[in-house]
């Protein structure tokens, strides 16, 4: 095997082209390919090497490949980072030159970016939000026998949750790669407790391969796995590698809190430990809208269930459940006795969904208890106090304004304890939940839609389930510093840390005395600390784990991160200020963060191509700034389809994103959908409207009722409705309804129906077609039963495939600019560039119901406005017929 693969190697010809075998002296099926190369394009190295030094981490990731094939290619460097991570440098090294990247105000970067854009030369970066990562890709095309490498930097302060502090690093080279590291070096002042490592993708086989050391305030991984002990079997040639790598540890603390000078700059890590709990007071404000229906809800309810079994016997407690109206488990704060719990259990499983979303009103209901528990001195007065609001849509009855609801619940909380808002999914206003809890001393977390929603809301319980101590303030002499970061916060949690950073006043001053006040469960806790720069230098004298001014860096980093939060609330004046405060430093320290970004330029062979990458923000789910190419490539769409009223999604994978699109005509009309004159396929779709005709002609609904689907060369058609699908093959007649449970294979045509749920059609070699029933209550005095399609197998189909549909079997190319917020506040609108013109696009969601045709899974899409235009050829009404066949 070793042999084979090097005689591949030298031979350094293996251009993985769809269809095309591979040389003789490779000849193994594709499935057992030995060598590591994809279409021309061999990544050799990737290393990952991350220092830490006192909990701040660079990450350096070198990705080396080479093209082996005989013309020009385009090579893809694509990597996720951790959310809280800023990316401070990239570079790219071709054939021995480097390109580097530049820090530049978003504003300045995008003219240069869309001048780029306006030539159509560009190549660029994209960046796209996930659950705790974002993405950056970059591509460049490269020479035959040509080599690349590319180098990016990030770097990101480690949290400190459950007692550990946690380096998260995704792995996904994709491809067999002959020299893959990941290289991790820590040094802790304090000392280092313990270390571990672990992967989502690491076999009983490859856990020896992860080697592991650490000793007194020195800790190394090392993970360097063979090419053969990244397959996936023996002989396969794909990589086992897919998935988390994460690095957890933490220090020793014989006190409860160490203080660090280095160069002018102080960092103070705060984290007590053997401290009794506080009891809580702790109110669950929780929607219960009609759009929190089915899994939602029932995941909200199996996680309250399992908080219960967490909340301990001094704690009190109560639910307030709004939908449009409000709903409050009892009238004031209880204590979590045994029987109480057992009453709450019964209380949490008879929750259920009803009207829309009074949120205001459950705001203000449960601060209104809270404060009176206070008043009336019920709770005890050394007790922790917080709010926890979950909800899945915007406020529609009470007080719906955003703003006016701010306003109100911060007036009614004081600043007396903290709200945490939780957004479950993406129909929420995730920036209005977000500065509500910021001005509340709290923060907003987004909960995905997904299996483990149950597990996502008690994990973010957990977090916050065990406050230590109240109120701390940690003071430093006025006269002495500046640029001080928080230094006063409402809760300290077991498991977690404080960490403040600042600057000293005169830069040549070398001491710092703090004081440190918190209020716990028994007693105030109060202690002073005192630290000179020569006792840090004593801790650091093992150099060659420092990288550069790390302390100066790391309060860079913090100070750059509070004040986009402190923006996230303000207006006006304050939040120029803050802006102006954030861009100054971001590009001081070249951090790539909300205000600026990194242009990278590439070689001057290709008319001076631009790229830029931008750091997302939460409160818009996919940011993407993405490119053309000169070169074209060959584009297969995962699936086309259309579904509801009727909705067209053109999915773009290459892209990791879809393009949507709605066509508004009457009922009874024909649309062509796909048409195909080589294989003499042809897919048309009839409008039904509503039962009742609404006098607004302009705003009816329109769906497919009627589907007819021929190929002439084979002489079939076939017709759907929501009531039947009747078979024609010449003069003979075959009638199914959707009742039946069928599996038909003859000459020319494979149909499979899965009772009341679909069909999936195949004819002859051409594509195949999955047909969704969606059916509605029989009595319903508007709606009726409609159909979805969806394509499968486009490529079987030619290149002259028209129509709706069939026209985007097809490459596609489109770019993204100017992202801003539409009318709709959880709706961005862009700039698309696409066939040479500019549309106006909207962020928005469709539904999915191959897998779920009762609920659907949500898509993400540019939505195409005005019947598709300027994304159609022509205009939509060329696409009417007058039939089915």
């Amino acid at each position: 095997a070793s042999l084979l693969w090097w005689q591949c190697f030298v031979k350094g010809a293996i251009v993985m082209t769809p269809g095309t075998p591979p040389p003789w002296w490779c000849d193994r099926p594709k499935e057992t390919q030995l060598c590591p190369v994809v279409n021309g394009i061999e990544i050799y190295s990737m290393k990952i090497d991350s220092k830490v030094t006192s909990r701040f981490a660079r990450n350096v990731i070198t990705s080396r490949a080479v093209n082996r094939g005989n013309v020009h290619k385009e090579v893809f460097f694509d990597v996720e980072l951790p959310k809280t991570a800023f990316i401070t440098n990239f570079s790219m090294t071709i054939d021995g030159v480097t390109y580097p990247g530049y820090i530049k105000e978003k504003e300045a970067a995008k003219q240069e970016y869309e001048k780029a854009v306006s030539k159509g030369q560009t190549a660029g970066l994209v960046k796209a939000s996930g659950r705790k990562t974002e993405k950056f890709t970059v591509s460049v095309n490269i020479a035959a026998a040509s080599k690349v490498t590319f180098e990016l930097t990030y770097e990101e302060l480690l949290k400190r949750q459950f007692g550990k502090y946690e380096m998260f690093i995704k792995v996904k080279p994709k491809q067999l790669v002959k020299d893959f590291e990941i290289d991790i070096s820590i040094f802790e002042p304090q000392g280092i407790t313990e270390l571990e490592a672990e992967g989502t993708f690491i076999t009983n086989d490859l856990q020896n391969v992860i080697k592991k050391t650490f000793s007194d305030k020195k800790g190394h991984i090392s993970f360097k796995p063979t090419l053969d002990q990244q397959r996936t079997c023996a002989n396969c040639s794909q990589s086992l590698l897919d998935g988390d790598f994460t690095v957890k540890y933490d220090v020793k603390r014989t006190t409860p809190d160490n203080l660090q000078i280095v160069n002018g700059y102080f960092v103070h890590f705060f984290a007590p430990t053997n401290l009794p709990q506080l009891p809580k007071n702790i109110i669950f404000v929780i929607d219960i809208s009609g759009s929190m229906s089915g899994r939602e809800i029932e995941q909200t309810r199996e996680a309250l269930l399992k908080i219960l079994d967490d909340i301990r016997d001094d704690d009190f407690f109560n639910f307030i459940l709004f939908g449009s109206d409000v709903h409050t488990w009892k009238e004031k704060l209880i204590k979590a006795t045994p029987e109480n719990l057992d009453e709450a259990r019964k209380f949490v499983r008879g929750i259920d969904t009803e009207g829309m979303t009074n949120l205001y009103g459950g705001m203000m209901k449960g601060i209104e208890i809270l404060n009176a528990a206070h008043e009336e001195k019920f709770v005890p007065k050394r007790s922790a106090s917080i709010i926890i609001m979950l909800t899945d849509g915007q406020p529609n009855v009470g007080i719906s304004n955003t703003e006016d609801i701010r306003t109100h619940v911060k007036k009614a909380i004081e600043g007396k304890y903290p709200l945490y808002n939780l957004g479950f999914g993406y129909g929420v206003d995730y920036g209005f939940l977000e500065k509500m809890a910021l001005e509340n001393k709290g923060l907003a977390r987004r909960i995905y839609p997904d299996s483990d929603s149950a597990l996502q809301l008690q994990g973010f319980y957990d977090e916050v389930s065990n406050p230590m101590l109240m109120d701390v303030e940690l003071h430093y002499p006025e006269n002495e510093i500046s640029g001080l970061t928080k230094n006063s916060f409402k809760h300290f949690y077991d498991g977690s840390e404080i960490v403040v950073a600042g600057r000293f006043a005169d830069i040549n001053q070398n001491s710092l005395t703090v004081d440190v006040k918190g209020e716990g469960a028994n007693d105030v806790l109060s202690f002073t600390t005192q630290q000179d720069a020569e006792q840090t230098a004593k801790a650091f004298q093992e150099q060659e784990y420092i990288f550069g001014d790390y302390i100066e860096r790391l309060w860079a980093y913090l100070t750059i991160e509070q004040l986009l939060e402190k923006r996230t609330a303000a207006t006006g004046e304050e939040k120029e200020n803050l802006t102006a405060e954030v861009l100054d430093l971001s590009l001081k320290y070249k951090f790539v963060t909300p205000l600026t970004s990194m242009v990278v330029t590439k070689p001057e062979d290709y008319d001076n191509q631009a790229g830029i990458a931008d750091k997302t923000t939460e409160g818009i789910d996919i940011f993407t700034v993405f490119f053309s190419q000169q070169t074209s490539t060959s584009i297969y769409f995962k699936y086309l389809k259309f579904d509801g009223d009727p909705h067209f999604i053109i999915s773009v994978p290459q892209k990791e994103d879809a393009i949507c699109f709605n066509i508004n005509e009457k009922p009874g009309d024909v649309l062509s959908l796909i048409n195909d004159p080589v294989t003499g396929i042809t897919v048309n779709g009839e409008l039904i409207g509503d039962k009742r005709a609404n006098s607004d002609a302009n705003s009816q609904n329109t769906y497919f009722g009627k589907l007819g689907i021929a190929n002439k060369y084979l002489n079939l058609k076939v017709t759907v409705t929501s009531e039947k699908i009747t078979i024609q093959n010449g003069n003979e007649k075959t009638a199914f309804t959707w009742l039946d449970s069928v599996t038909l294979q003859q000459e020319g045509l494979t149909l499979i129906i899965n009772k009341e749920k679909n069909l999936v059609l195949s004819m002859g070699d051409g594509a195949s077609f999955v047909i969704v029933l969606h059916q509605v209550w029989k009595k319903h005095p508007l709606h009726q039963d409609f159909l979805g399609l969806y394509t499968l197998k486009s490529h079987k189909l030619s290149e002259q495939t028209h129509g709706l549909l069939g026209q985007f079997f097809h490459p596609i190319d489109f770019t993204i600019l100017e992202i801003h917020p539409g009318s709709d506040p959880k709706k961005p609108d862009a700039t698309m560039i696409i066939k040479n013109k500019e549309l106006t696009v909207t962020r928005g969601w469709q539904k999915d119901y191959r897998k779920d045709p009762k609920h659907g899974i949500d898509i993400p899409c540019w939505f195409v406005h005005n019947n598709g235009a300027g994304l159609v050829d022509g205009v939509h009404t060329d696409y009417l017929v007058s039939s089915l066949f």
